[in-house]
């Protein structure tokens, strides 16, 4: 049984899919709600679900600086979106962290579909989204290299743009204003959000997207 934790502003919304994921046959329960990004956070932690269901348009923080939160203090917590829009946000979403994006409108075996993918780590997206992706790479002469990596938070991308430059602890550390051991951890969620066996191999997937000043 996977468990969820829900998060979304509406109330009305929240008992409808916990109405939709009631039969237990469909393998995935909603163990825990929250309405807003500040109790997101403390659930997680306090919980441990197993896959987050977030909106992104509530109250306080919203959801994509929820999502930063947990990828930060989790990287391998999947985050599946469940919002009303297809727009830019979904660029913002995957650049925070989340694995996957679907609609409001999704039908019960979409959103089981989905929770369940993201899940296994896979990354997810609903149809209409899927073409604006499709759509926006298509058209682009290529993958800027802001967009590249969009699991990792800026910070993290300006650590991996170092990494491709070869610099070490200390010089990031001197060049970002942060301390060695601040460094230390995000270069650790760095490799694991990558799945890099270490820091040359993050480093040389940074200059074939086109970070870091060396070529």
């Amino acid at each position: 049984m996977i468990r969820v934790l829900l998060v979304d502003d509406h109330p009305f919304y929240r008992e409808g899919i916990r109405a939709m994921l009631s039969d237990e046959s469909l393998g995935v329960r909603i163990m825990a709600e929250a309405s807003c990004g500040e109790d997101a956070v403390d659930l997680v932690a306090a919980q441990n679900p197993d896959v987050v269901v977030m909106d992104l348009a509530m109250p306080g923080i919203g959801g994509l600086e929820a999502i930063r939160r947990l990828r930060a203090a989790d990287p391998d917590l999947p985050v599946l979106v469940l919002t009303m829009h297809d727009d830019e946000s979904v660029f913002a979403a995957l650049r925070a962290g989340a694995r996957g994006y679907l609609l409001k409108d999704a039908g019960i075996d979409e959103l089981v579909r989905a929770v369940t993918a993201v899940h296994r780590g896979e990354a997810i997206f609903g149809p209409a989204v899927a073409r604006r992706l499709t759509a926006h790479f298509a058209t682009a002469p290529g993958i800027p290299a802001s967009d590249a990596f969009p699991e990792l938070t800026d910070r993290e991308r300006d650590v991996l743009a170092l990494l491709a430059d070869d610099l070490g602890t200390a010089a990031i550390a001197r060049r970002l204003g942060l301390s060695e051991k601040t460094v230390y951890n995000y270069v650790a969620t760095v490799l694991a959000k990558l799945r890099a066996r270490d820091r040359a191999e993050a480093g040389q997937r940074a200059r074939a997207a086109g970070l870091g000043e060396v070529r």
